[in-house]
């Protein structure tokens, strides 16, 4: 199956729809990576449509924070943050820093980052994270 995306103008600017939200939202760089990141992650390693939360609200300490996305359990736990950028964006440390500020609030065992071009999967441990050489289905999110 192909990604098809939705897109059309909106009081003037291009939305694209996101089926999460289930409303039209602009059309950004990182938008258009956080779409087809979530739809292969729905379609390709069988991440449930209904726990995957986009646009998710935090608390960290006092600020307020929204994580990309995050995909919870079927007890509603959070399983792991992910994290997109545009294209541009280099994945480097500056970006697994933002995951990690998400995680001490909600303490996920693993971590997703994408600029689109290159996607990362980290599985949190005891001394930090560990780099995966696969980004796994989630099954495997759900296996300790």
């Amino acid at each position: 199956m192909e990604w098809q995306p939705r897109i059309q103008t909106v009081r003037g600017r291009e939305c694209i729809l996101c089926p999460w939200r289930r409303r039209w939202v602009k059309l950004t760089p990182e938008e258009w990576v956080r779409q087809q990141v979530l739809w292969s992650l729905e379609t390709c390693q069988g991440y449930p449509h209904g726990r995957m939360a986009v646009e998710h609200s935090i608390t960290v300490g006092d600020c307020r924070k929204r994580c990309d996305a995050v995909v919870f359990s079927p007890r509603l736990q959070p399983l792991c943050i992910i994290e997109f950028k545009q294209e541009q964006v280099p994945l480097g440390q500056r970006v697994l820093d933002q995951v990690a500020v998400y995680n001490r609030r909600l303490q996920v065992p693993f971590f997703i980052v994408s600029n689109g071009r290159t996607t990362s999967c980290c599985r949190v441990t005891d001394e930090g994270y560990a780099f995966l050489d696969h980004i796994p289905s989630y099954s495997e999110l759900l296996t300790p």
